[in-house]
This record gives structure tokens, sequence and C-alpha cells, in this order.
């Protein structure tokens, strides 16, 4: 009993003092990730797979602390929401640590891999990046992939797809803030984890400090219908671009010509190399393959200068420029987007209202994208999606929104309605030449810094963000031209 008194004791003077009565003990450990030469933190709790039983079926949710440099750090962390829907955050931590390089001087930085994802309940559908071309590129029998991948899934003790939806996972995520013992923390979204965080601000508006939304993909969107509208607009202003660049228009003085000529020279026989094994493979490319080739390349802008040469070839019959600029765009990347979790957000948040979505599909993309999710969706498992996720409300605290006005997927009419929407507490800069991404610009990282450590919201939303507005887009690529004597 005496020493239960002391304890009550010392609390109540360090209460009096405004100072904590015991330090929290640190809920993580240390470990290492690949892509980062230091040591870490990681830790992990455990969720009710369905929220409404709290005590059944458990998962495990993994997340990964980069611990602030200088000792005297901010209280507030910097929470990474990945994008996809499907990407593990930890898996990206390594890659994209350099940019947040100095916001980690005095703020832990907190990757969480949200629940279907990584290491938390991970819903991965088979490897097919060794499949023949054809085998792996056939609609048909992606469709056969699909349909086994969630008769294997169901099979998992986590294998319930209805509780994989964005208003759960941010629940989980909430519940990671509150073992790390931070009142508030801040939030960098980029594509799909735009959505997360406006729907994690949505449920916890107390708990964010400042968000970054980085590529808006509102919940609204309806993901398959924005897709080939987006995609349309981005194709056609690569053709535009050319036409105002005099060398390119020099050079490929009929692209859009080149561009129908192809369309319509479709479906034909080709043979590319394997992206792996680089063996020469002979499949029958159709319509629906070359509308995914020449987007894939319009998420970086420096890759989509290229299209106009591909296209150009592919006119002439050669299709390995296209085929390898698609190509390119995936070996960049980090890590493999957890197909089962992707499909259980779309299936769940997107599919539902496609049918009411006023997007007009692109004259070339048509409905491709619409028709794979509808086969993809018929038998994926839904879950309970309410009403208030698709409203967006006014900022509860400063929000910066970056959009790129050569993005494909997430272009600036989706920050401008989603700004709009979040009031005098948003701000939103659009960069014409970027693409998917605007934070990948080096000044932004600057920019980023000061928005985050502004020490008011009045400051925070006057940061000066100009530093990309200028930059230009990538001039045309052109094929090496062997000398001749």
């Amino acid at each position: 009993m005496a020493m239960c008194r002391r304890i009550l004791a010392l609390a109540l003077l360090a209460a009096a003092l405004g100072q904590p009565a015991l330090a929290m003990a640190d809920p993580t450990e240390r470990c290492r990730v690949e892509g980062v030469a230091t040591e870490l933190r990681c830790g992990r709790l455990q969720r009710p797979l369905d929220p409404g039983q709290p005590q059944g079926r458990q998962i495990t949710v993994h997340y990964l602390v980069v611990p602030a440099m200088a000792r005297n750090k901010q209280p507030d962390p910097v929470l990474l929401l990945a994008g996809g829907p499907g990407q593990s955050a930890i898996e990206i931590a390594g890659r994209v640590l350099p940019r947040l390089a100095r916001l980690n001087n005095r703020r832990d930085l907190v990757f969480i891999d949200q629940r279907g994802t990584g290491r938390s309940a991970p819903l991965q559908c088979a490897d097919d990046s060794r499949l023949a071309i054809a085998e792996a590129l056939d609609p048909q029998a992606q469709q056969r992939r699909f349909a086994q991948c969630l008769i294997e899934l169901q099979k998992l003790p986590h294998g319930d797809l209805r509780f994989y939806t964005t208003t759960i996972a941010m629940q989980d995520f909430d519940a990671v803030r509150e073992q790390l013992g931070a009142a508030q923390w801040n939030l960098i979204g980029a594509s799909y984890g735009t959505r997360a965080a406006l729907e994690y601000q949505r449920q916890f508006p107390k708990r964010v400090r400042r968000a970054v939304l980085d590529g808006v993909a509102p919940p609204d969107m309806a993901l398959p219908a924005s897709f080939s509208t987006d995609g349309q607009a981005a194709l056609d202003a690569v053709f535009k671009a050319c036409e105002d660049e005099a060398a390119c228009k020099t050079a490929f003085p009929r692209l859009r010509q080149d561009w129908a000529a192809v369309l319509q020279g479709l479906p034909r026989q080709v043979v590319l190399a394997h992206p792996l094994s680089g063996e020469p493979e002979r499949l029958t490319f159709t319509r629906e393959l070359l509308m995914r080739a020449v987007r894939a390349p319009m998420y970086v802008p420096a890759y989509a200068a290229g299209l106009p040469a591909a296209i150009n070839a592919a006119a002439g019959g050669r299709f390995e420029a296209i085929s390898g600029l698609s190509g390119a765009l995936g070996s960049g990347r980090s890590g493999k987007l957890a197909m089962g979790m992707h499909l259980s957000v779309i299936c769940s948040e997107d599919l539902p209202r496609l049918d009411r979505s006023a997007d007009p599909p692109g004259a070339d993309f048509g409905r491709i994208d619409a028709l794979l999710y509808r086969q993809a969706c018929a038998q994926w498992p839904r879950g309970t999606v309410s009403e208030d996720f698709y409203r967006v409300s006014a900022a509860p605290a400063p929000v910066l929104l970056l959009s790129g006005g050569a993005d494909p997927v997430t272009p600036p009419r989706h920050g401008e309605r989603i700004a709009s929407a979040l009031g005098a507490k948003a701000r939103h800069l659009q960069v014409p030449a970027a693409g998917h991404g605007v934070l990948a610009i080096a000044c932004m990282s600057e920019v980023l810094h000061r928005f985050i450590n502004s020490q008011t919201d009045a400051e925070a939303l006057a940061v000066e963000a100009g530093c990309a507005a200028k930059m230009p887009r990538p001039t045309a690529v052109f094929p090496i031209q062997t000398a001749t004597r």
C-alpha cells in the first residue's frame, strides 16, 4: 500500500508540473528492412479481422518506425500511407526515405503495412511474372487466375475478404497511433494513400495535424470509369505536346495518323522478348494490350517522352519499343501489389458506383478497364461501405493537395474538387508537367518540410510552393541513329 501511495503521489506531482508520470514502454523492437542501411524499429499489434467481433479472429498489423535523428524530437510523427491499393508501405520505405530525410531530423517516420499488404495478413495472388507473355497478358487467363486466387485466399485464416475496406484499415492505423502514444500525427498519402488519408481524417479529425495528398484519388472516383477518362486525356496531351515541339513534329509529322494505323491493324501477331528471360515469344497483340502498354509510361513524363517514337515504330510493325516502355516502369518500382487486397478494396468501394459515374469513356481506352474489373469483381466478396465514406467534409487541419498535369490516373480535376470540399484549410498545387507523383520532384522535399514544420496553420498554408510549377515537360526521345559515312 505504501508503494502504491508513493507512485500515486509521484504521478500527481508530475501532473502538476505538466510532465508525464512515467515514460511509456517502447512497443517496438530493433529491426532491419531491405533498402535501409541503418537499424530501425518494428512494431506489431493484434486487431480483430471483423471489428464487429473484437474477441473473434485476430490479425497482426505490422509497422515500421524510423526514429527521429535529433534528441529533442517533435511529438507528432509523420505517417506514410502507401498507394495501390495493395502496396506495402514497409517495402517502399527504403525508396522514399531520402525524400523525407529533413522531416526525419526531428520527427519519427511511420510506415504501416495496411491489412492485406506486406506483412499484415497479406492477400497475395500467385506470382505471374514468369508466365509466358501471352498467358500473363491474356484477359481471360487473367480472370481465371483471379478466380483461383479467390479460392486460395479464402482458405487462409484471415481469408474473409469483406474486412479489408479502407474504413476498417484506418481504424487499424489509429490503433497504431495509440500504441505509439502520439496525440496527433502528420499524414502523407500518395495515390490510393490519399483516399486512405481522407478516410482517416474523416474518422479521426482530431488526430490529424497536417496532411499532404499527392495524386488525389477521391473515395467517389469509381476507378474503372475515371481510369478511362483520365488515361485518354493524358494520351491526347502526349500527341499535343509532340505537335507543339518542333523537333518532335518534324520527326513524327503524322503521329495521330500513326496511332490510328496501329489501332486499325490490331489484333496482330508480334514477337517480343520476355522481360525476365529475354527469350523471344510470339503472341497476339490486341487493343487491350496496346492501351495497357501506352498507359504505363504516361505515369512518368520522362518515359512518356518516348511514346511518339514507339508509336511510330509500331505503325511500322515494330512493337518492341512500346513493350519496353511499359516494362520499364514496373522494373523501377519496389514490391508487388497484393492483388487480393487490391480487388477487395476496388470491388467494395468503386464497383458499386461504376454505373453512377459521370466520367465518359475515353475514345481509345473505351470500357476496357470497366470490363476487366466487372469480371474480376463478379464473385469477389464485398465489404460494407457507408455512404459517409464518399463524402468529404471541411478539413480540420491544413491539407496540401498536389496534382500532376500529365498524370494519367489522378490528374488535377480530382484535386480541384476535393480541395473545394475541404474548404479554407486546403491548398491545391498543380504542376503542369508532372506525372503521377509530385513529391518525386527534387525541390518538393523542401516544400514538404516547410509545410509540416510550420508552427501555425496560417504559416503552413502560406508556404512558398511554386518551385516545381514551371518545370518543363521532357522533350521527345528519338531513336539512336547509326552514323553513315
